[in-house]
C-alpha cells in the first residue's frame, strides 16, 4: 500500500494534469455495440480509481458512458447499459474511446438499421471534439468511426482481425495495421478486438499514472499488463482462405512444406510461374506484404505452434521452423512478438506431466 501511494503521488504533474483533477473517459457506445468492448475500457479505469483511493489518493478518473440521443442503450449481447447524451461542452483535455459493435463496419449505403451506423451528425461531433480531446481511441470495429470521420487518413491503425481487409478496402488512406493489439499515432489510438480494449485502457493508464499503478491494475483485474504476441488470430492461413485463388494462396500452399529450407525471392517467384517484380506487385495488391513478409509470418506461424506442443524444446523449435538456431529464433520473436521464445512457451505451451 505505502509503495502504491508513493508511486501515485510521484505520478509527473504534466500526466496527472493537475493535482487532484480528474481525467474525463467519455466511451461512445452505439446500438448493438459490444459489450466487452465499452465495459473492459470501463473496468480498467473504475479499477484504477480503486487503487487511488485505497492508497488514501482521490479518483484520477471520471467514467462516462454515452450515445446519441442518450438514454438506454443495448449491446449486442441484449445486455442494456444507460447513458448520457453526447456532451455540448469542450472535451478538452479528455479521452474519448468508440467502442465497436454490430454495424460499425459497414459502408453509409449499407442495408442496416440506421440506428446501428453513426450518422452524419455523430461524425461531425467526433471531427469536432477531436480537435479539444488528449486522446481520441477506438476499440476493435470503432476504427471504423473514427476513419469514417477522416480522423485516421494518413495513420496508422488495427481493429479487429476479421476486419482489417475491410478497413483497409473501405479506407485506403489508412495505414492498417494487421498484427498489433493496440497501436498509438499521435493523439489517436486503435485496439484490436474486444478484450484488447483492455490492453489499450491500461496503456492510457500508464501513461497518466506511470508503470507501478498500471501494474497493480492489472494485476487487480488478472491480465498481463503487456501482453505477449500479436492478434496472432489474422494468421497466414486466413489470409490465404481469404484470396482462395490469388497469389498469396498458392505461394502460402508452396512454402508450408519448405519453410525448414533455405528460401530466396527467385524460388518463390518461379513457384508461382511469375517473375519477382510481378510477385511483389501481386502479393501487394492482395495482402499489402512482401514475399519475405509472408515468408517470415508463415515461420513465425509455425515456431509458435510447435512451442505449444508438449515436449517441444526451443532449439527443436527453431530447426524445425526454419530459423536454424536458437539466437535467430530469439530475435524473430523479439522483433515481431516483443517476447522471447521461452516466454512465450511457458505462457502457451502444453506443461509436461
Amino acid at each position: 500500500m505505502r509503495k502504491l501511494r508513493t508511486a501515485l503521488a510521484a505520478t509527473p504533474a504534466r500526466n496527472m494534469k493537475a493535482a487532484g483533477m480528474a481525467t474525463d473517459i467519455w466511451v461512445l457506445a452505439f446500438p448493438g455495440f459490444l459489450l466487452l468492448d465499452a465495459s473492459g475500457p470501463i473496468q480498467v479505469f473504475s479499477s484504477a480509481n480503486d487503487e487511488a483511493r485505497d492508497a488514501g489518493l482521490p479518483p484520477p478518473y471520471r467514467i462516462h458512458l454515452i450515445t446519441p440521443g442518450g438514454g438506454a442503450v443495448t449491446s449486442s449481447a441484449g445486455v442494456s447499459m444507460l447513458a448520457a447524451p453526447l456532451p455540448r461542452r469542450s472535451l478538452a483535455g479528455a479521452t474519448l474511446i468508440v467502442a465497436g459493435g454490430q454495424g460499425l463496419h459497414l459502408p453509409p449505403h449499407a442495408d442496416v438499421r440506421a440506428m446501428a451506423t453513426p450518422g452524419d451528425a455523430v461524425l461531425r461531433w467526433i471531427a469536432r471534439a477531436s480537435g479539444d480531446l488528449a486522446r481520441c481511441c477506438a476499440v476493435c470495429t470503432g476504427a471504423f468511426v473514427l476513419a469514417r470521420a477522416g480522423l485516421l487518413d494518413g495513420r496508422r491503425a488495427v481493429t479487429h482481425w476479421q476486419d482489417v481487409a475491410q478497413l483497409r478496402a473501405q479506407h485506403p488512406g489508412v495505414l492498417v495495421q494487421d498484427d498489433a493489439i493496440y497501436v498509438r499515432d499521435g493523439k489517436f489510438y486503435t485496439s484490436a478486438g474486444i478484450s484488447a480494449g483492455m490492453d489499450l485502457a491500461l496503456s492510457l493508464v500508464e501513461e497518466d499514472l506511470g508503470h507501478a499503478t498500471a501494474l497493480a491494475v492489472a494485476k487487480r483485474l488478472v491480465l498481463f499488463l503487456k501482453r505477449p504476441g500479436g492478434q496472432r488470430q489474422f494468421s497466414a492461413e486466413l489470409l490465404a482462405q481469404a484470396q482462395p485463388e490469388g497469389v498469396s494462396a498458392q505461394l502460402t500452399a508452396w512454402l508450408r512444406p519448405r519453410l525448414r529450407q533455405h528460401i530466396d525471392i527467385e524460388q518463390m517467384a518461379a513457384a508461382c510461374a511469375l517473375s519477382v517484380r510481378t510477385l511483389h506487385r501481386r502479393l501487394r495488391q492482395e495482402a499489402d506484404l512482401t514475399p519475405a513478409q509472408l515468408l517470415a509470418r508463415l515461420r513465425m506461424e509455425l515456431a509458435c505452434g510447435l512451442l505449444e506442443r508438449r515436449g517441444m524444446t526451443v532449439k527443436q523449435a527453431a530447426r524445425q521452423s526454419g530459423y536454424g538456431t536458437e539466437y535467430n529464433l530469439r530475435r524473430a520473436f523479439a522483433a515481431h512478438l516483443g517476447v522471447l521464445p521461452g516466454e512465450y512457451q511457458s505462457r502457451f505451451g502444453c506443461k509436461r506431466m
